[in-house]
């Protein structure tokens, strides 16, 4: 088990953006979140108070967490220095990053010095099935989006708190880092074996009551050429009877892809219908969840809106405006 509460580490952060993890936990299980660690030219802020190592211990803080989901999951050299004297501070570490911590020689010298711990939550630990395709039992939903980091999991969180509050059945399955860390279980579904990625997810998500909702966190997108292969895995292994299309408005592209632009809501709307399909033939999609973060009130409801109308199908920001109306959609599957 991770120890709580958590230091996030933001470290040098480029952008709000790429400290998703961080502002996942903060939004999400803020109990378990003393303050913040920036390093120089970090443009991410959690609105944490900025704290030393010492202070952050002093306050409580048992496990430095790494805040920050860079292109390619790496440690930076230069936040070795930081993570090392957190390990003598006497904080354990916790990543989701591709780049484990338990495999650079530095980090994990001083941890055995110190008797700290090294906790690498994008780890399978379990060995999954290959996906067989059998209908189970129960209902589930699943977000996908028209890109990567536009609220798939905030989506599925909200409608799981949602439906939680009106005493239904709802289960919120963690698909990624953000997700374990802040449930504290599920599937580190982008590094599982090419393989056995789908089978993953039917093992997430098994039978169940016929009125229970599992409420599935989406990766990537089926049109991000670097991150699709874990959206179909999604859309295959979850086999789900509902979609919520997931947008964020403001981008001029792709995450990571000036040369791509985020494919439209229809799109994304057929083809992840046509794909679902396959593994579910009465799959629907029920509603279109928009991110508008950086979108004023009226602004954001005219946006919705117009969606709304265009699409004729629920639309609403569910973590600035509630999850109510995909709800409503929902249970009426």
């Amino acid at each position: 088990m991770i120890e709580t509460p958590y230091l996030l580490f933001l470290g040098d952060a480029p952008d709000p953006l790429a400290a998703k993890v961080a502002q996942g936990i903060r939004d999400w299980r803020p109990d378990n979140a003393v303050g913040q660690f920036r390093m120089e030219g970090c443009k991410a802020d959690m609105k944490l108070p900025d704290m030393t190592l010492a202070e952050a211990k002093a306050a409580g803080a048992k496990t430095l967490v790494i805040g920050v989901a860079n292109r390619g999951g790496i440690i930076s050299q230069a936040w070795k220095k930081v993570l090392i004297e957190a390990l003598e501070e006497g904080f354990d570490l916790a990543s989701g990053l591709h780049n484990l911590l338990r495999d650079e020689p530095d980090l994990k010298a001083v941890a055995e010095a110190t008797g700290r711990t090294l906790h690498d939550v994008r780890v399978p630990s379990v060995k999954y099935p290959i996906a067989n395709g059998e209908k189970r039992t129960g209902k589930r939903c699943l977000a996908i989006g028209t890109d990567c980091s536009v609220g798939k999991m905030y989506t599925a969180l909200c409608m799981d708190r949602e439906m939680k509050a009106r005493g239904l059945k709802s289960s919120f399955r963690a698909t990624g880092q953000t997700g374990i860390l802040i449930t504290g279980e599920g599937v580190p579904l982008d590094a599982v074996i090419a393989d056995f990625m789908a089978g993953s997810i039917e093992w997430l998500t098994p039978d169940n009551d016929a009125d229970h909702w599992d409420m599935i966190e989406g990766q990537g997108s089926l049109f991000h050429v670097s991150y699709s292969g874990v959206t179909l895995a999604l859309v295959h292994g979850g086999q789900p009877d509902a979609l919520v299309l997931c947008h964020e408005p403001t981008r001029p592209h792709m995450r990571g892809l000036p040369g791509y632009k985020l494919p439209s809501l229809e799109d994304v709307m057929e083809v992840g219908l046509r794909l679902a399909k396959v593994g579910n033939p009465d799959c629907v999609v029920v509603g279109v969840s928009v991110n508008t973060q950086h979108m004023g009130d009226e602004e954001s409801l005219a946006y919705c809106a117009e969606v709304e109308k265009r699409m004729g199908l629920p639309c609403v920001d569910p973590y600035r405006h509630g999850a109510g109306k995909l709800v409503d959609a929902l249970i009426a599957v």
